[in-house]
């Protein structure tokens, strides 16, 4: 019988982003998940948003429940070594717990979890920071978008972009050729303006499982490497713990 370690008293005092309470709130939310439900699933997001994480979690809510926050604090629930760990081999989970990642608790089993993942894929809009993923350019003359002809009320915007535009007659145009992006360059905040503008997806919202431990003989597998990539910065943990603590 496994040696159990959920009485384990742990101080929470060197973080300061967040109140005591939100944090031993978290915490909390963890090991009630580890005793709620048979596995849990370390993974790694990559140019998620807020909207994303919601669908995920609504679509999965009957089974499944997916936590966030900061790695420190998630450590700290799980525990960091096998001295701390709130059970066994969860401190292995911890040790892998770098960049944007999370912690997905679930009833399901393994090949429904990875048909989960390796089939979710969103095109998204590239955000500042994202590398363009092909050459955007615009040639001279009148502009239209993904719904027809540009608002004329667009014309100051875009030249805040940085844009050569005017208006003649009522009609956004473009005075010369203009290079948007080139592939692999690093966007800015106006660059990531222009392509939604005309409707440009850039990015892929996607989630790739690292790492699993399983209750039942409290054993870790270690399912894919870490490759060190990173996805947009994502803090959606207050959001989480709020929606589940009005469940």
């Amino acid at each position: 019988m496994p040696k159990s370690k959920r009485d384990r008293v742990v101080a929470l005092t060197k973080t300061k982003k967040k109140g005591k309470e939100w944090k031993e709130g978290l915490v909390t939310q963890v090991r009630n998940c580890v005793d709620q439900y048979p596995a849990v699933y370390l993974f790694k997001h990559f140019n998620m948003r807020t909207e994303h994480f919601k669908d995920l979690r609504e679509e999965h809510r009957e089974t499944s429940k997916i936590v966030m926050g900061s790695n420190k604090l998630l450590q700290v629930a799980l525990g960091k070594s096998d001295a701390d760990e709130y059970r066994t081999n969860l401190h292995l989970l911890s040790e892998r717990m770098k960049g944007q990642v999370a912690l997905f608790f679930t009833s399901l089993k393994r090949q429904e979890v990875e048909e989960v993942f390796s089939g979710f894929s969103v095109e998204d809009y590239a955000r500042a920071g994202a590398k363009a993923a092909h050459d955007f350019r615009l040639p001279e003359g009148p502009l239209s978008g993904p719904s027809g002809p540009l608002p004329h009320t667009l014309e100051p915007q875009l030249r805040k972009y940085g844009m050569p535009t005017k208006l003649n007659k009522g009609v956004v145009e473009l005075i010369a050729d203009f290079t948007v992006c080139s592939k692999g360059q690093v966007l800015d905040a106006n660059q990531a303006a222009i392509l939604r503008v005309f409707d440009i997806k850039m990015t892929t919202a996607r989630i790739k499982l690292l790492a699993c431990w399983d209750s039942e003989g409290d054993k870790f597998e270690e399912l894919a490497e870490d490759d060190g990539s990173e996805g947009a910065d994502l803090d959606m943990s207050g959001d989480l713990l709020e929606e589940d603590e009005e469940q």
